[in-house]
């Protein structure tokens, strides 16, 4: 049964909390705010709630109201656990130290360009000068990664953001862009006549997913016993209850070299053009 208790804390964590919690065995855990935080603490309380059982430390969920915010609260060591995009683990990294313990197995990111399906564009190139149609500033894949292409290969463009994957993709249709960033999930959930309007011309590479990551004030024994009770949570029917509400197959141990190929998008420099 989920558990109710912790459900009645939402309305104190859903801000920061400062990292380390003074109760001990008490710890907060920052989830990136994709959904409204009350949405997303529905999301996420049983998952945690099953780690603070298996663990016998009590894991409180935190957010808060925008990616904005989360990401300079994590970059300044606000939380003691954490799950954020890839860039942000980078950066919280660097900034806080914080270190990468699992991530979603078997999984990785894809950024997509998508144009209309009587388009004659075939290449990337073709849009040097073009407005191009992003969902946000920091949309991992369908943003960063496919600016990050273009500044590789000196293609200039001109990002517009609509705040949705799906106004991007209208955007297109509609004629407002010649193209616009995605991810195929987004994209094969469009309506039938909406995604027969469009083709997807360009498909990124590979690249890491999401971070679990642990603040280094944490101790040793406690970042083991969660990152050992992540990775076993698909092993057991209740685990993977939870793991399903929150769209996560399984979950597999990780260390920070595995987002190298983050590191190497130059998405500072992205972001600053």
């Amino acid at each position: 049964m989920e558990p109710k208790r912790y459900l009645g804390l939402l309305a104190g964590i859903l801000l920061a909390i400062p990292a380390l919690a003074q109760e001990d065995r008490s710890y907060t855990f920052g989830i990136v705010p994709q959904q409204p935080p009350s949405e997303l603490a529905k999301l996420w309380t049983p998952f945690l709630s099953y780690l603070s059982e298996k663990t016998g430390y009590q894991l409180v969920f935190a957010t808060s109201r925008g990616i904005g915010p989360f990401s300079e609260r994590l970059y300044d060591g606000n939380y003691d656990f954490s799950y954020a995009n890839p860039y942000h683990y980078t950066v919280a990294h660097d900034r806080s130290g914080y270190e990468a313990i699992a991530k979603r197995k078997n999984v990785s990111l894809r950024g997509i360009l998508v144009v209309r399906a009587d388009s004659s564009i075939a290449d990337v190139s073709e849009l040097d000068g073009q407005d191009i149609g992003f969902p946000s500033e920091t949309a991992f894949a369908a943003t960063l990664i496919t600016r990050a292409h273009f500044n590789k290969n000196n293609i200039p463009v001109v990002p517009q953001y609509v705040n949705s994957h799906n106004a991007v993709y209208r955007g297109v249709i509609n004629g407002r862009f010649p193209a616009g960033g995605g991810v195929m999930r987004t994209f094969n959930n469009l309506p039938e006549k909406e995604r027969n309007k469009l083709k997807v011309f360009w498909t990124s590479d590979d690249y890491s997913a999401h971070a679990f990551m642990a603040h280094p004030g944490v101790p040793s024994e406690v970042v083991e016993k969660v990152q050992q009770a992540m990775v076993e949570m698909a092993n057991d029917e209740v685990g993977k209850r939870w793991l399903k509400r929150i769209r996560i197959p399984a979950i597999e141990a990780a260390g920070d070299s595995e987002w190298n190929d983050i590191r190497e998008l130059n998405l500072g420099e992205v972001l600053d053009n």
